[in-house]
């Protein structure tokens, strides 16, 4: 059955996570997307880590349900066959630094020539001008710059860190993602095509922004801040590792206290209604809940938090997130064979549609595997696909 997107075609060519991965959501959701990589190598993601007969993981990540060519855009016969494509696009994406549009004469308004209903789409890292708007910038950059590495304390050893992924590119990919659909129902509804531009700085901000910044959310100095959530991340030592939960409710609260043998506690006034968080109760609560489940195997403190009912889990390795019995059942991790690079697995959509339901079937392409393919829909015979790649317009 064709996906809710399905009819609408994306022109990509953009490189590594932060427009790749929102332009494969686009994907999985039924858009026809052909991905235009530079010669020779394609795709930068191409290049990194794990790589096995021709494939590399990053890119095989962020770039399933996608057709891909390799076209020469700095030679003048690779612009014109990238200008055949733009006639029926309904979206072009990069996310090339500012000013390299222009240098290759696919600026706004040179595409706007071409294609003037076209959702002009652009991910750039600090924006399209100020005081960083010329540098280079990789999701840990922007980690450091909107507040993630500041907030990733743990109070034992109060030294900052990153997170251990690229968290930035893909809220700034999530960000594309919507923004795409958004102008496409616009113009379904008459509006013109308009430009969609995602600053990664701003879109770092504004995932974080939510839970991260609650205590500069509220300008002045008459803001009481009893609890922010935030701090409740943390990770709590049991007898043989650790455990997560999140204990929110006064029932979850003295269900803390019952799994790890303090009835006695649980049942007491001072933990009940509003003692519970006044703030000799709540240490006298933390701190008996950490004593109890230090003494406790980690499989039997997460049985017993949840019997009783406490948001619990254990800390799962990459390779037991593959095995959870929950993630097994919902099928969220798909598992196939690529005739070429072999074995590999693909994450389910996580919006996943009742009427509108998209089969996953194209993995992530070979560099310029479609090249033929696309070549012959915009009309170029046998001849004309050798004199291109003879002239090294279409790499081999």
């Amino acid at each position: 059955m064709p996906g809710p997107l399905d009819g609408f075609r994306i022109l990509e060519v953009s490189e590594l996570i932060s427009a790749p991965l929102g332009v494969m959501m686009l994907a999985e959701q039924g858009a026809e997307v052909i991905k235009v990589e530079p010669p020779r190598l394609g795709d930068e993601a191409r290049q990194l880590a794990n790589y096995r007969a021709g494939m590399a993981g990053l890119y095989l990540t962020s770039n399933h349900e996608k057709r891909s060519i390799g076209i020469d855009l700095k030679k003048p016969e690779g612009k014109s066959l990238f200008d055949e494509l733009l006639v029926t696009s309904d979206v072009l994406v990069s996310n090339w630094r500012p000013g390299t549009a222009e240098r290759l004469g696919l600026g706004e308004a040179d595409v706007r020539e071409i294609n003037p209903d076209i959702v002009y789409a652009a991910v750039v890292g600090y924006g399209d001008d100020g005081p960083y708007a010329d540098r280079r910038g990789y999701d840990p950059i922007f980690q450091a710059l909107t507040g993630y590495v500041a907030a990733q304390l743990n109070p034992e050893i109060p030294i900052p860190d990153l997170v251990r992924h690229a968290i930035v590119d893909k809220a700034t990919a999530y960000t594309l993602a919507q923004a795409i659909t958004a102008a496409l129902l616009a113009r379904e509804r008459g509006a013109p095509g308009q430009s969609v531009r995602v600053t990664m700085l701003d879109a770092g901000i504004a995932f974080f922004w939510p839970d991260g910044m609650l205590r500069h959310c509220m300008v002045g100095d008459d803001v009481a801040n009893p609890m922010v959530p935030g701090e409740r991340y943390t990770l709590t030592p049991t007898k043989d590792g650790q455990i997560v939960f999140w204990a929110s409710t006064a029932e979850q609260m003295q269900g803390t206290l019952r799994a790890v043998g303090r009835d006695d506690l649980a049942d007491s006034p001072r933990h009940r209604g509003k003692a519970l968080i006044e703030p000799a109760n709540m240490e006298e609560r933390v701190s008996a809940v950490a004593s109890g489940l230090s003494r406790m195997e980690t499989r039997d403190a997460y049985a017993a938090l949840v019997e009783q009912q406490v948001p619990v889990a254990p800390i799962l390795s990459r390779s037991e997130v593959l095995e959870d019995p929950q993630i097994v059942h919902n099928g969220t991790i798909v598992e196939a064979n690529h005739p070429v690079y072999g074995r590999y697995r693909r994450v389910r959509p996580a919006a996943r549609f009742s009427q509108t339901r998209f089969e996953m079937t194209k993995p992530a392409p070979l560099y310029s595997e479609d090249a033929d393919a696309i070549l012959e829909e915009l009309g170029h015979d046998a001849e004309s696909r050798r004199a291109l790649r003879e002239k090294g317009v279409v790499p081999d």
